[in-house]
């Protein structure tokens, strides 16, 4: 989702709420929405790869939960989830890279998902960066590999810029607000999940934006009963300027949704190519059935792109680029 909602203490809401709603009726509402989305959010963990462990994490931006998996000596990979998506979503990558590496898949700290806001607020992108130093720090890691869906690839692009050392290889799927603007009309259909935010009119925007592709339905289950739980506004910027992009010394892949209604997929490809970052469209695929359905081409791609350090022979990026 392009701004997830934020949270309750924020004025700007009031207007999204009848003045004449009963607070005990409210709480109670509250509470259930709660509820469902713990049930949800217990019944896709269960479908982890076995054995996969929890964390909490303390910060100074607040405890970050986690998700573990895979060879506890293996490279150590972080995966961050997109705008209104939790760590859950990349059960699929998880189960993959966990024959060979160390894969910690974190609840972004303001999103859904069971991360607190118990520490400083974010409020800028280096307030994220320092965040993700604080949880490889806490993880006992000097660097690791970064996945990331959307925002979360927003996240992790911007992390490689900012601290190269601690960013062994990067690879963003469908990431938003780096090689490409949002369509028009998908910030037109979001909308109402963003004025009002409820699980139906999420419901209805995620079948559209999916259009009928292969989507996990507990990812989308969860998704959808995320919106009804308050989250703080997200940290958003520019896109990073060509300068920057063409500086960016970690090894890259970037894999985009070829059906993504999100953005213009061959446009952000192209402009991703140009830079000399290793580039590939993913058929089949829509911006929102990422991570979690990610097609079996499209994740060897990735297990081998990380398996081999990211090595990209001349021209690759050209020869798989539209």
């Amino acid at each position: 989702m392009p701004t997830p909602r934020t949270s309750d203490n924020d004025s700007d809401n009031d207007s999204a709420h009848d003045s004449t709603t009963d607070p005990v009726h409210a709480s109670a509402s509250a509470s259930a929405s709660a509820s469902a989305f713990g049930s949800a959010y217990d019944d896709l963990l269960a479908t982890w790869p076995h054995p996969t462990t929890t964390s909490e994490l303390p910060t100074p931006y607040g405890t970050t939960h986690l998700l573990h998996h895979g060879a506890e000596d293996g490279p150590p990979v972080l995966l961050l989830p997109g705008g209104g998506s939790t760590a859950g979503s990349w059960r699929t990558t998880a189960a993959a890279l966990g024959a060979t590496h160390r894969v910690h898949a974190v609840d972004l700290v303001g999103g859904p998902g069971r991360s607190g806001t118990d520490g400083r607020p974010i409020r800028t992108a280096a307030d994220l960066t320092a965040w993700l130093d604080a949880v490889l720090d806490g993880l006992g890691l000097a660097s690791a590999a970064f996945c990331g869906h959307s925002y979360g690839g927003w996240i992790a692009l911007r992390y490689a810029l900012a601290a190269p050392d601690r960013t062994d290889r990067l690879v963003l799927l469908d990431p938003t607000g780096c090689f490409a603007g949002f369509r028009p009309g998908y910030l037109l259909r979001a909308l109402p999940t963003l004025l009002r935010p409820t699980a139906a009119r999420t419901a209805a925007f995620l079948a559209w934006e999916t259009g009928g592709a292969d989507h996990d339905p507990r990812v989308r289950r969860l998704d959808t009963l995320a919106a009804e739980l308050p989250r703080l506004r997200p940290v958003t910027g520019p896109r990073p300027t060509a300068t920057a992009l063409a500086a960016l010394r970690p090894p890259a892949l970037v894999l985009l949704a070829e059906g993504s209604r999100t953005h213009d997929a061959r446009e952000a490809a192209r402009t991703a190519a140009a830079l000399g970052l290793r580039t590939e469209l993913v058929p089949g695929a829509t911006h929102h059935t990422l991570p979690a359905t990610l097609p079996p081409k499209a994740l060897t791609a990735l297990t081998d792109f990380l398996a081999t350090g990211g090595q990209r022979p001349p021209g690759l990026a050209g020869e798989r680029s539209p």
